[in-house]
């Protein structure tokens, strides 16, 4: 006897897969097209800052139209180039193409400390604009335009960094704690500024970024972590609890580790080891580190050997909660929140399966497993190796795109038209980059 599915908290999460899903019995079908599939991106959430890059959202055309502050469901976002990297900050958004055209970024949402570059205003030339409704280029002072590829962004609260593959890692936005990786400079203005800052100390052997709220996390080709910013919560993770404006290599438990993937959010770090172990550091106040200290605040890595997890493959942090996924695809969540196993559990010291079920795993289709898994604020997304997107977590002005404004407490499928290859998640909007169906 099938059990009746709903999102709210007397769901029979173990029977059978959540609502939304193909029915295990129905066959798993896929057009197959003689052209290449063409890469798309969708963004919904939160729309008054302009971080979804739809103007028509908040000017429409129409004389009975009226502004609508968030979009509920996945809205497609033309643009002309194969965007290859999205990252959603705190009302912005940042997109790259890996082209070797001249224009290779584009920024658009709130942008008061030109954390999405200078966009020169219409009606005045000499000042920015606040707020960029709308995809716009962002120019990069790079030295061969034409050669170099901009491989990955990543977005803070109120800064941005960009990784490029020969010419290093640039930043862009506020400064006050260093998270630029430049000096500090006393009362300096943020907004219409035109600085964009290349980080000479990492050289070009740095494979990943990641931007917490106000720091910065560098990882390079040889594992090793880098980090800047601001530490009061000792997530720049280099065994102080002040500000750091130079990029200083972490050492801790995972001094001498090879590092393969790094991740923040907020104020709280993780690392996964090529080995698969994970490490954290930084804020431990909702029990993020509570499994191997008391501290509500850790300077330094900590290798953190969670028992029953198996070797972790990735990682993914919020504000107060986390998540990993191990190398047989199963999804893990601790802290406090809305975790995805219900509202009878908000928080958690150690990692909870979330049932395999929940994301289409059944015994007609055991090959379906979660292939990448992120976290917003406050809300995760976890994508199967199907292309389906499935997310949980707090619906803060739409950002979970299921259609209403409601919280989500287990893993709901989000109706895009696309495989999905990945999303950027923020506090309130996400942006998931597909490839067509044909």
């Amino acid at each position: 006897m099938a059990a009746m599915l709903s999102r709210g908290c007397d769901l029979l999460w173990a029977v059978v897969p959540a609502r939304g899903l193909r029915d295990a019995r129905e066959p798993l079908t896929r057009y197959m097209g003689k052209g290449r599939r063409s890469s798309r991106l969708f963004v919904w959430g939160f729309a008054h800052t302009g971080a979804l890059g739809l103007p028509q959202l908040l000017l429409p055309h129409s004389p009975r139209g009226s502004p609508r502050q968030s979009q509920v469901r996945p809205r497609r976002l033309e643009l002309q180039q194969r965007i290859t990297s999205a990252a959603c900050g705190y009302g912005f958004t940042l997109l790259a193409s890996q082209t070797r055209d001249i224009t290779k970024v584009w920024g658009m949402g709130l942008n008061k400390d030109s954390q999405i570059g200078f966009h020169r205003s219409r009606g005045d030339r000499t000042k920015g604009y606040d707020f960029v409704l709308e995809p716009s280029p962002v120019p990069l002072p790079l030295e061969k335009p034409q050669e170099t590829r901009v491989v990955q962004v990543s977005c803070g609260r109120a800064h941005s960094l960009l990784l490029t593959d020969n010419e290093g890692v640039f930043s862009m936005g506020n400064n006050a704690y260093g998270q630029c990786g430049r000096r500090i400079v006393d009362n300096e203005i943020y907004s219409g500024s035109q600085i964009i800052h290349q980080i000479e100390e990492l050289d070009n052997n740095v494979v990943e970024v990641t931007c917490g709220q106000d720091h910065s996390l560098f990882r390079t080709e040889k594992g090793e972590v880098h980090s800047c910013g601001w530490g009061a919560d000792g997530q720049t993770g280099i065994g102080h609890y002040g500000i750091s404006c130079k990029p200083t290599k972490l050492a801790g438990d995972i001094a001498g580790v090879n590092i393969v993937q790094t991740a923040t959010y907020g104020d709280f770090c993780l690392a996964v080891s090529k080995d698969g172990d994970l490490f954290g550091w930084g804020n431990s106040e909702y029990l993020q580190l509570s499994a191997v200290t008391e501290a509500t605040q850790v300077n330094v890595p900590k290798h953190l050997p969670f028992k029953g997890v198996g070797k972790i493959k990735q990682a993914a942090c919020g504000g107060t909660h986390a998540a990993i996924l191990n190398k047989e695809g199963h999804v893990f969540v601790w802290g406090y929140g809305i975790l995805g196993r219900g509202c009878q559990l908000s928080e958690s010291g150690v990692p909870e399966l979330i049932p395999p079920t929940l994301f289409g795993w059944s015994d007609s289709t055991p090959q379906v497993r979660v292939d990448r898994i992120r976290c917003g604020l406050n809300h995760f997304a976890a994508i199967t190796n199907r292309g389906e997107l499935f997310v949980w977590g707090k619906n803060l002005r739409g950002c979970l795109g299921i259609g209403s404004l409601e919280d989500q407490y287990f893993p709901w499928r989000v109706a895009v038209a696309g495989d999905v290859v990945d999303v950027a998640c923020g506090v309130d909007h996400m942006v998931a980059l597909t490839r067509s169906f044909i």
